[in-house]
């Protein structure tokens, strides 16, 4: 697989923004949970170029330039390392974003295909009542009532998430569960219970592949917006939606304050959506 995504330019592009991405999330992230648990928060921001929290105020709206590759925002803190160090929490959300819609879809949807009758009914009406409400709106009211921590954004954007994913472990459900394999399982006398278990939601991971690795810059993307409204995680913590957001005020005489991180997030968005397609035509036997 990895030889086919290598192969074409547009997959490529996106397997390495993807991994550096979350390559650099994960070391970064690991950082700074040591420094939280050993209260040494400066572990956080020992690979980059300076303490993303300190303002220095003679250093305010400088332009980007080979000292500050992203330009300062209104503080004098420097923009790129401020990027740097939020893209963990990016990370983080997505990962349990989509994570969470896939766990929760399959719960919903593998029994409704497989099963069917009252059990389809009353799952895919629970999953219509979800789909009803604007997927943002839904996340933004629910967020704005239990208040602006990372665990309710999160919450929130898998409550809005995981109807497609049953949808989709729906579709899946219902053409497996015809397949001999499945026949041979019940001949055998496994439960059904077993048979979703064991069979038939593994069996449907390889449709999610590609589906997930897209979501992964949707739910960043969506993640971002919550920030930009106001949502996210309280100041001074830097997101990338709450920089682009509070760079408005400074627009246009000051582009780089808002247009940096935005660009960061468009970035991410678009590798995970190359690489997202390169795998399902991978996945698919496509060229």
């Amino acid at each position: 697989m990895i030889r086919q995504l290598a192969s074409r330019p547009a997959p490529l592009l996106g397997l390495l923004i993807v991994g550096a991405f979350y390559g650099w999330s994960l070391v970064e992230g690991l950082l700074q949970l040591v420094g939280s648990l050993t209260h040494n928060t400066a572990l956080g921001w020992a690979l980059l170029q300076s303490n993303p929290f300190t303002p220095s105020t003679s250093n305010s709206l400088l332009p980007p330039s080979l000292s500050h590759l992203m330009g300062t925002d209104d503080l004098g803190r420097d923009i790129w390392t401020r990027v740097l160090y939020a893209a963990p929490t990016d990370a983080l959300v997505s990962a349990v974003v989509v994570g969470g819609g896939i766990l929760v879809g399959s719960l919903i949807g593998v029994p409704a295909g497989y099963i069917g009758g009252a059990v389809e009914e009353v799952n895919m009406r629970f999953t219509d009542l979800f789909l009803a409400f604007p997927a943002l709106i839904l996340a933004v009211a629910i967020e704005a009532t239990f208040g602006r921590q990372l665990v309710f954004a999160m919450l929130a954007l898998i409550i809005v998430w995981w109807p497609s994913y049953a949808r989709l472990f729906r579709a899946e459900a219902l053409r497996i569960k015809n397949l001999r394999f499945i026949d041979a399982a019940l001949l055998s006398g496994l439960p059904d219970r077993s048979i979703m278990a064991k069979h038939m939601i593994p069996s449907s991971l390889n449709t999610m592949v590609s589906y997930a690795t897209i979501d992964l810059g949707n739910s960043i993307l969506v993640y971002s917006i919550l920030c930009f409204l106001g949502l996210g995680i309280p100041a001074p913590a830097p997101e990338w939606g709450s920089m682009t957001s509070l760079g408005l005020y400074y627009f246009p005489q000051w582009w780089w304050y808002s247009l940096m991180p935005g660009f960061v997030i468009t970035v991410v968005v678009i590798g995970a959506a190359l690489l997202g397609d390169g795998l399902r035509d991978a996945l698919s036997g496509g060229a």
